[in-house]
């Protein structure tokens, strides 16, 4: 059995309105350890993180401290929402979980999201079959690949863990067939 251990990072800057380079608040940079803390007896076998800033920092107090590297995939990034910062992000979320192929200009519409990060995911599955493996996430790209496996996982499920942070979902694979899902809401 493979175990992936999606960890949405922690509370962000949102003062900071670069996606890529967004780090962790002082909240967020103090619940890592929660994460780690989650973790430490999980057996892991590699670390990997979207490249986004608040997602590596998130993961990587738990990577130092089983000396482990955080290896960044590109495809497990958050979505591109559009060549500006949106004001009114609740609306523009609905609309794209009603339609998945709604966009703005320069954004990504979650199809192609989802399509990512399940590539990504598959090829996870097969290096790493059988071991247990952390991958740093964000709180839509993590959505997508849960509505993939369950379809039901749509807006509503997004809304429900929007201001969880940090937040982990596992899922179980054999092979590349999916087991189960489960979440672990962090408290802090």
């Amino acid at each position: 059995m493979t175990r992936i251990y999606f960890v949405r990072h922690a509370e962000p800057n949102y003062r900071n309105h670069d996606d890529a380079s967004r780090e962790l608040s002082p909240r967020g940079m103090a619940e890592r350890e929660l994460v780690t803390s989650f973790l430490l007896d999980k057996e892991i076998s590699a670390v990997l993180s979207s490249p986004y800033r608040r997602a590596v920092d998130t993961v990587r107090h738990f990577a130092d401290t089983v000396r482990l590297p955080v290896i960044h995939v590109n495809d497990f990034r958050e979505r591109e929402v559009a060549n500006e910062w949106i004001d009114d992000f609740n609306s523009f979320s609905r609309q794209q979980w009603a339609d998945f192929d709604y966009a703005l200009p320069g954004g990504e519409c979650l199809r192609v999201v989802q399509e990512r990060n399940i590539a990504a995911l598959q090829l996870v599955l097969q290096e790493y079959e059988g071991q247990n493996v952390v991958i740093g996430g964000h709180g839509t790209a993590i959505s997508t690949v849960l509505n993939h496996y369950d379809p039901s996982f749509g807006n509503d499920g997004f809304e429900r863990i929007r201001r969880l942070m940090p937040w982990i979902v596992r899922l179980d694979f054999s092979g590349t067939d999916l087991l189960g899902i489960e979440e672990f809401p962090l408290k802090s």
